[in-house]
């Protein structure tokens, strides 16, 4: 009788132990799309705010359709990435963007009007408070996913991972070129 009430106890501690196991994956795996969507939620503020910018700029750039569809197509690659969830693909867009954004602002230098625009001047600051922003989570979705991964990866996590089918999460990555400072004096050469 003691055996079996040992065993039952043992057991019980065993399944609350695997449960609590289960509800810390749980809570990463949710905290790793809690942060995804709030960058996400960022990408189309910056999707929508886009247009407005190239719309304005096109007042004033006409020799400039080059730069102008540079943004354009950058643009719709994030958003391409972004409607596919591919973390990848939107790091790759991001850089692509970031170089057309920076093209667009050292050719702005160009068109005294422009940059004298209160709506050019109020989009270009807009833009880049949002992208002030997904930097910042940007580094808070890098570290859910590496606080998932570590534990899908440790012991005894990972005995409850694999079982449930827990999937490490890809991190958001720039290359170095991408996160290098833009060299404006190549883009006011063009």
């Amino acid at each position: 009788m003691i055996g079996v009430t040992v065993f039952l106890a043992t057991a019980a501690l065993l399944a609350g132990y695997g449960i609590t196991l289960y509800n810390g994956l749980v809570r990463a795996r949710n905290e790793v799309k809690l942060t995804w969507s709030n960058i996400d939620v960022l990408l189309a503020q910056r999707h929508d705010e886009l247009p407005k910018l190239v719309d304005v700029c096109k007042r004033y750039m006409q020799h400039e359709q080059q730069t102008l569809d540079q943004v354009t197509q950058a643009r719709a690659g994030v958003d391409a990435a972004r409607s596919a969830n591919n973390v990848a693909a939107v790091s790759h867009a991001e850089g692509a963007l970031r170089t057309g954004l920076a093209n667009l602002y050292a050719v702005a230098e160009r068109y005294p009007d422009l940059k004298a625009n209160e709506m050019f001047r109020t989009l270009q600051g807009r833009i880049s408070a949002i992208e002030t922003a997904i930097a910042d989570r940007r580094e808070m979705y890098n570290d859910a996913v590496n606080t998932l991964n570590v534990r899908i990866e440790t012991f005894p996590d990972t005995l409850i991972a694999g079982m449930c089918h827990f999937q490490a999460a890809s991190m958001l990555k720039f290359d170095s070129a991408q996160t290098a400072d833009v060299d404006l004096g190549l883009a006011f050469a063009r």
